[in-house]
């Protein structure tokens, strides 16, 4: 089986082609090539491209736990890179379609630099989903611990919990997130953010990944913070969102559709043996 490894700002991921494999990729061997110590080690798997009737490109992308996952910026980007690096794509923008929905592409001169543009966010419960009667999901609360944080929920095709704090760790992240994840409330689970605002140009954020854990870079988060903060008036519509794998830019319009742009890099290429999937986890 070939792979591809590129990482956008230490987020990794795996590109593998359906044309390069002889069947369906199962649960278990996913999380077996995204272990970090039995596989190649990677934040989750980008499978693709297939083609769809009418044409166009189609992408699956799936955690490391086995889970799919319906959206993923920085795994936009680098399946984006993946296309133009194999001369399916130039430098004209191309739309990508994913279960969250899809997207507009474009690589720039160069391969290095990657705009995708988001789709549009929104905060209402029964579309991010979250539990209760239907409205904006705007500073309500979530206890943790005996804590109670102030939250905003959104989906830009996938769902995120944002909580703003006066300062983020990653200790912090990796303590909460997980139990913020799987509160009942998210019944299908969630993205968890812990962002501090900088300066009307500049946020910062902790992430904690649903079906990935902690991640130093995500797109999509970026993508949801960066619209709580211009939606609770702390931020311009410009922003850049500063992690611990680096800085996204993001743009937000009036009406919430978000504009992302960031570096992608390539790792590597190979075979993986099939000897590695006679393993158990």
């Amino acid at each position: 089986m070939q792979f591809f490894k590129y990482h956008a700002l230490g987020n990794d991921y795996i590109v593998l082609n359906p044309a390069d494999m002889g069947g369906q990729l199962t649960s278990s061997q996913i999380r077996l090539i995204c272990h970090r110590n039995y596989g190649v080690g990677s934040d989750g798997i980008l499978l693709g491209p297939f083609e769809t009737s009418e044409g166009d490109i189609s992408l699956q992308i799936f955690n490391p736990d086995g889970s799919e996952a319906e959206k993923s910026g920085n795994g936009l980007r680098i399946f984006s890179r993946y296309l133009w690096d194999r001369g399916l794509v130039h430098e004209r923008p191309f739309t990508i379609m994913t279960a969250g929905g899809t997207v507009r592409a474009k690589v720039h001169k160069g391969g290095r630099n990657v705009t995708v543009d988001m789709g549009r966010v929104s905060f209402h419960s029964r579309q991010v989903p979250v539990k209760g009667p239907p409205r904006e999901v705007i500073n309500e609360a979530i206890v943790v611990h005996g804590q109670e944080l102030p939250f905003c929920a959104a989906t830009i095709g996938n769902p995120h919990c944002v909580i703003l704090r006066d300062e983020v760790t990653a200790e912090e992240a990796r303590k909460w997130g997980p139990i913020i994840e799987k509160d009942p409330r998210f019944p299908n689970r969630t993205n968890v953010q812990f962002m501090k605002i900088l300066d009307r140009a500049n946020i910062q954020i902790e992430i904690w990944e649903r079906g990935a854990g902690y991640t130093l870079a995500s797109g999509s988060s970026s993508s949801a913070a960066a619209a709580v903060a211009y939606r609770l008036g702390l931020c311009d519509s410009q922003m850049a969102v500063h992690m611990p794998g680096g800085k996204i830019d993001i743009t937000v319009s009036s009406d919430f559709l978000i504009s992302m742009s960031g570096p992608v890099t390539k790792i590597a290429d190979g075979t993986i043996s099939d000897e590695m999937f006679t393993q158990a986890l």
